[in-house]
């Protein structure tokens, strides 16, 4: 255990998000996610797991010490329901209120087509299976910076 770091962050996952640099990608998905096989596509490959918890559990953790990339528009984005694009499910909005609550305001999350998001998720630094079992618990997070201390 350390202080201040969130004990679902395992050492192997505190490394790759030390390891990631500014504008890589992180890939948090649900259960049903081909995640090993997208996993071992990846720059690390190899996958990551927050076994026993939800997808909103995992991502705060994540957020908790990783920033968002601010450059761009398609730093938190979520898997889109296959036939219904704009609905957003409740596994969804936790993970929502995760990031907002991260960020310290509202930061809305884009919406990915499914074969695009595996597409995206393949070309990832990594990717975290959590024990997520609701449909569509699947994000991509982007690696923003941290400033310089004034």
């Amino acid at each position: 255990m350390l202080k201040g770091i969130n004990p679902l962050l395992n050492a192997d996952i505190l490394y790759a998000l030390r390891a990631m640099g500014h504008g890589d990608d992180l890939i948090i998905a649900d259960a049903n996610f081909p995640s090993d096989s997208v996993a071992r596509q990846t720059t690390l490959k190899g996958l990551l797991r927050m076994d026993n918890t939800t997808a909103a559990e995992a991502v705060s953790a994540v957020l908790s010490v990783m920033p968002l990339d601010t450059f761009v528009d398609d730093s938190a984005a979520r898997m889109e329901i296959v036939g219904a694009p704009d609905d957003v499910p409740p596994v969804q909005q936790e993970v929502q209120q995760a990031i907002d609550a991260a960020e310290g305001k509202s930061w809305p999350m884009v919406s990915i087509e499914r074969f695009a998001f595996y597409e995206r998720a393949k070309q990832a630094y990594c990717v975290i299976q959590t024990g997520e079992r609701r449909f569509y618990g699947c994000f991509a997070f982007r690696k923003g910076v941290i400033p310089p201390e004034e």
